[in-house]
């Protein structure tokens, strides 16, 4: 079986490294190329995502770099095109849902080649995002989809996917996040910043309707700025969110607080080095509910929706917006104790990988096809 793996931004790396660590381990049935389509605009950051996650270096480097939805898309597919006219594969396996999990699947559908999609059937009912949009038209067209919950599953066949195309085989984040817990533990980042663990609030902040409105801005960054006051702020920052605060006028604050913590965005392991450790983790990102429920740290996340409701049935994440007054509440809550607990979904165990692979070799004629 001759397969692409595609990555193209960050959060891709950490689902796409134990897929490919899995198929390693069967080099008779499995041959498989990666492709990086380097639609994340920070290449230095991607490389230092490939180092910490032990990835090999991509065999096919697309290169293309940022610029609109449309035209990255569009770029994606044609460069894409050559690599599968060239490989001739029997299957491409896409994960996540940035832009080049559509490109990539839409260009070898055409090309009548199957398509794998990890991480399939997530949902936030909310198509101002272009994640939710780039979920479902690649759920729609794969020929097999790797689900991380019994949710998921639930969404794709009210949606009227085939049950035979769905297979439940867990998070190959978790996967990701288990196997360099140990690893990040040693790290000493904590130290070098003065703080120790369970006494600081880690933040990320990146999505556009979080930072390109100033009113919605300001309001964040206020109640970051009060929380601090109780709690010292780790705050890797953006690129994007960075730009924003300085055009809004914003980013003094934040620089002239001692008690915030602004650094340069950080590599995997030093990123779960310190997720692990915090009290709470305040984010936008969807990753991140997953890892702090994992790991049974509180999470705070300033949106108004998740494609992953598990974390908040099963798991320590609360959903509250990014108003102010609420960001500060469900603070509050967690200062005083009375934060959710949650519990590890099922089949978050670090196998999910295998799963996904051992399926693949059982199923060499994918149904459907």
């Amino acid at each position: 079986m001759k397969i692409i793996n595609i990555v193209g931004a960050r959060p891709n790396f950490m689902k796409m490294a134990p897929v490919i660590e899995a198929m390693n381990q069967h080099p008779a049935d499995i041959q498989h190329k990666l492709v990086h389509t380097g639609q994340h605009y920070d290449e230095k950051m991607s490389q230092a995502f490939f180092n910490d996650l032990g990835m090999p270096k991509p065999d096919i480097d697309l290169e293309i770099g940022s610029g609109s939805h449309a035209e990255q898309t569009a770029r994606i597919m044609v460069a894409f095109e050559k690599v599968c006219l060239q490989e001739k594969p029997d299957l491409v396996m896409v994960v996540g849902d940035v832009n080049s999990t559509l490109a990539c699947t839409i260009t070898a559908k055409k090309l009548g080649i199957k398509v794998a999609h990890v991480e399939a059937g997530l949902r936030s009912r909310d198509m101002a995002m272009p994640e939710e949009i780039n979920r479902l038209c690649t759920d729609v067209l794969c020929d097999v989809l790797f689900t991380t919950d019994r949710g998921a599953g639930e969404n794709l066949l009210a949606e009227g996917v085939d049950s035979s195309k769905i297979v439940f085989a867990g998070n190959v984040m978790i996967d990701t996040l288990l196997k360099h817990k140990l690893m990040a533990a040693e790290l000493v980042l904590i130290d070098e910043l003065g703080l120790r663990p369970r006494h600081y609030s880690l933040l990320t902040l990146h999505r556009p309707s979080n930072v390109d409105d100033r009113v919605v801005l300001a309001g964040i960054l206020e109640a970051v700025l009060e929380l601090s006051d109780h709690l010292p702020v780790i705050f890797p920052i953006h690129p994007r969110t960075r730009k924003m605060a300085q055009q809004f006028g914003l980013l003094d604050s934040l620089q002239n607080k001692p008690d915030i913590h602004l650094l340069q965005p950080l590599g995997y392991l030093q990123f779960l080095h310190l997720m692990m450790q915090a009290r709470m983790v305040l984010t936008d990102s969807g990753g991140l509910q997953e890892e702090t429920t994992t790991l049974g740290v509180p999470c705070i996340t300033l949106r108004n929706n998740t494609e992953r409701p598990i974390t908040c049935e099963q798991g320590s994440n609360v959903i509250v917006g990014n108003k102010k007054t609420d960001i500060l509440a469900a603070a509050e809550n967690v200062l005083s104790g009375q934060s959710r607990q949650g519990r590890i979904p099922e089949k978050w165990d670090g196998k999910a990988a295998q799963r996904i692979v051992q399926w693949l070799l059982d199923h060499p004629a994918i149904p459907g096809m």
